[in-house]
């Protein structure tokens, strides 16, 4: 990943608002999500060509309802592509040790049938970046079709918490 950002630590508000986003289902959150992510990720949307967003299992989508990566990529104001499939269904990184989600989701994504991404500049967008396995795991497949440079832009971002 050749450059990532966010809006701040994944706590307090944020952590709330996303939380709301994601499991209360109120997709409607992601238009202010999305318009406060465009200031800190400014240096990461210029000169982009598309907005991917991280796929959720087909599974996960049918359980709530919408994928809460597109609801934001698609309020940011750019190109958006469906680009990537998930091709195996995961357990939630979320529930996992940093150590383990690597693992979890190495060879989880693949680029679509079709996908137009050869030359260019992909903004991977997802809602919190822990360790940035996820977001590896999906640069990986678009920079193997040819994608020019991938970036990624997250509401929020895990703090390692202190020992």
């Amino acid at each position: 990943m050749s450059l990532a950002r966010s809006i701040g630590p994944y706590e307090g508000t944020l952590r709330a608002i996303v939380h709301a986003l994601k499991y209360d289902g109120r997709p409607t959150l992601a238009r202010h999500l999305a318009a406060r992510m465009r200031a800190p990720g400014a240096d990461v949307l210029a000169g982009a060509d598309l907005v991917v967003p991280v796929p959720l299992h087909a599974s996960r989508e049918r359980a709530r309802g919408f994928n809460q990566a597109r609801e934001l990529a698609r309020h940011l104001g750019y190109p958006l592509a469906d680009a990537l499939t998930r091709t195996r269904s995961t357990a939630s990184q979320a529930d996992l040790p940093a150590a383990k989600r690597h693992a979890n989701v190495r060879d989880a994504f693949a680029c679509r049938r079709g996908a137009q991404v050869r030359r260019c500049t992909i903004v991977l967008v997802d809602d919190v970046s822990t360790t940035g396995a996820t977001l590896n795991a999906c640069a990986a497949p678009l920079l193997a079709a040819g994608a020019r440079e991938v970036r990624a832009l997250t509401a929020a971002r895990a703090v390692a918490q202190r020992p």
